[in-house]
């Protein structure tokens, strides 16, 4: 049966960073929170757990590395999660009890190789406690290329759900007009953003998504203050010219129609809520279908290599 509405919810608040139990600890609580009051879907920012370390070189600069640094990242490596694995049975456990859809954003460990590679991942549990997807973020920006791995194309899931499909992009890979073009072919009509940018203009982009998809989109971001941070940490001191906030969130909800639902949220840790009307969505694409009555396949097209890729390959001779 399909449902015509649905509660949602974007959870503003950041863990301990480092500290795998206390992101555990926090998704239990504030998925519980969101749940008694009434949300169905219930959305973490980008790397929840166990973190988004802002702020932090690990003691990297060009041509050389520190023995702190390393120390930090093994640390984070340390904090990480297998996907599946012990963590992703917990939230399945937990998404069951509730009768929710959790989107979590995680930073996952590689399974198939090393087991040192680390991804920026979304994943997505169903209310019946299965893991229907993960999304490892494509580009990694800036320096966090020296923390996580690039995604493929084998990663970009758009899924079923009784109110519609759902699926998204993490934080600036946004920007990437082919990937959410690749999303759009599969007819999202809830694009999940998690994001680690606080600015004004992050809000311009969901706005805009949000317009040209013709889809609701839930942008989550984190609250995170120094007090987020263990003062154990080698890098501790390069935070201390920061401001005593370092992530001000700004998570929103945003309509077919580009307007704001809900939000944004600023300065505090809380829980953005909205209630989606499902009508809304082929409403709006009466007079713009991206990647339908507005396309020009003519003209241009895209392609999606949609195959894992894998530095190693196993063949019987």
């Amino acid at each position: 049966m399909n449902k015509r509405q649905i509660k949602v919810a974007a959870i503003q608040s950041a863990p301990l960073l480092f500290d795998k139990q206390s992101a555990m600890d926090r998704i239990d609580d504030k998925t519980r929170e969101a749940a008694r009051q009434g949300a169905e879907l219930i959305v973490f920012p980008e790397v929840f757990l166990p973190g988004y370390p802002r702020g932090l070189s690990f003691g990297a600069r060009v041509g050389s590395r520190t023995a702190g640094g390393r120390k930090d990242w093994e640390r984070y490596w340390a904090s990480s999660i297998d996907v599946p694995g012990p963590e992703t049975v917990v939230f399945g456990e937990l998404a069951k009890e509730l009768g929710v859809y959790l989107v979590i954003g995680v930073v996952e460990r590689d399974q198939d190789f090393s087991r040192a590679t680390l991804y920026n991942s979304v994943i997505y549990i169903g209310p019946d406690g299965r893991l229907l997807g993960k999304h490892r973020k494509l580009v990694p920006t800036g320096s966090e290329r020296l923390l996580w791995g690039q995604g493929d194309g084998s990663t970009l899931p758009v899924i079923d759900t009784p109110f519609g499909r759902i699926g998204g992009l993490i934080c600036w890979e946004n920007y990437m007009p082919l990937a959410r073009t690749a999303l759009y072919a599969q007819g999202i009509d809830i694009y999940i953003a998690p994001t680690a940018d606080a600015r004004d203009t992050w809000q311009a982009t969901i706005r805009h998504i949000a317009c040209e998809g013709r889809c609701f989109v839930i942008a989550c971001n984190q609250f995170a203050t120094k007090a987020s941070y263990p003062a154990d940490l080698d890098g501790y001191e390069e935070l201390e010219q920061d401001d005593e906030i370092l992530s001000r969130g700004g998570s929103a909800i945003v309509g077919p129609l580009g307007d704001y639902v809900a939000g944004p949220l600023y300065d505090e840790e809380g829980i953005v809520f909205a209630t989606l009307d499902l009508d809304e969505i082929p409403q709006s694409r009466f007079d713009f279908d991206v990647v339908g009555h507005y396309s020009r396949p003519d003209v241009f097209q895209l392609v999606v290599n949609e195959k894992k890729q894998e530095i190693v390959r196993k063949t019987e001779g």
